[in-house]
């Protein structure tokens, strides 16, 4: 059985699931795309192609082989975009949390299901149908558990919309003894750079005790100087506007001081090596054009 155990962000990667762009299917309609960063891209002719996007994946994988962690990949379903395994699942504690995404995707959770049958049924759940909760928007920093939503009346209307009070609630209930944080996002259909897709999109720790984040990401100031508060401004990269259209803040952590980055962030690399961190550098670019990068593509399973 796989004794699952997630408790933040960064501590030592044991197991993961890496999402997978073989048999990816062909360009997305206009009408197809989920958000707006996607849809840019396949009018301007630029959505990636299979072969690049494998690539990348193939370069992250090579990473966690280099650090020894075991990789575990969903079954292969033909012409399915399968490579943003944290909008499907996430672990907090011991406890798999089945996400509860657009319909389209649900094939997704099937393609892991051999995963899942090695974990106790009953550390197993699914949320009932009123809440909407994404990997994305789940954060966890040790006592706290950080989560993006979306407060506006017009919820229905965006489908960059991910996480409701619903799924805030549900995970409060859950665990009654972790402070959970909510932070209400900017929202955009029609504009990449101002539309926090999920919380990860504007803000994530790294190392024991320092975060990037994106201002601007946040509809109230006050969810932003929470975040400046608990972790000290000195500790916290902030990111412009095309840094975040970029995915700065979307990197991920296999220890506490070893983190993924894309080749490109240069500001960012440059600052976590002068923090002390390791920063292993892969090309991510193309998948980034799908606005997903390395923390979207993975579903961490047990950390130290």
């Amino acid at each position: 059985m796989l004794q699952l155990n997630i408790k933040n962000e960064t501590s030592r990667l044991r197991a993961v699931v890496l999402g997978s762009a073989v048999h990816n299917g062909p360009t997305p309609s206009v009408d197809e795309a989920y958000d707006p960063k996607s849809l840019e891209h396949i009018k301007a002719g630029t959505y990636p192609i299979e072969k690049d996007m494998v690539a990348e994946m193939d370069a992250f994988n090579i990473v966690f082989k280099k650090h020894d962690v075991k990789v575990y990949r969903p079954e292969m379903i033909e012409n399915y975009n399968q490579i943003f395994a944290r909008d499907i699942g996430f672990v907090i504690d011991d406890t798999f949390i089945k996400s509860n995404i657009l319909p389209d995707r649900e094939r997704e959770l099937d393609a892991i299901q051999y995963i899942l049958d090695q974990i106790d049924p009953l550390k197993v759940v699914r949320p009932p149908e009123e809440v909407h909760i994404e990997g994305g928007d789940v954060m966890l920093w040790n006592d706290h558990i950080f989560i993006g939503t979306y407060k506006g009346s017009d919820y229905k209307d965006y489908i960059t919309a991910r996480t409701n009070m619903h799924g805030v609630n549900y995970i409060k209930e859950l665990f009654p003894n972790k402070i959970v944080k909510e932070f209400d996002l900017v929202k955009s259909k029609i504009e990449a750079r101002d539309n926090a897709l999920h919380l990860d999109c504007c803000f994530q720790p790294v190392g024991k005790d320092k975060g990037i984040i994106y201002k601007r990401g946040f509809r109230e100031e006050a969810d932003y100087m929470y975040l400046v508060n608990l972790f000290g401004k000195e500790n916290l990269f902030h990111i412009e506007r095309n840094e975040m259209y970029n995915m700065f803040s979307n990197v991920f952590s296999i220890d506490e001081n070893v983190v993924v980055s894309e080749k490109n962030f240069t500001r960012l690399n440059n600052w976590l090596r002068s923090k002390g961190f390791t920063v292993e550098e892969i090309p991510y670019a193309e998948i980034a054009k799908q606005e997903g990068l390395l923390r979207c593509s993975t579903l961490p399973l047990i950390r130290d």
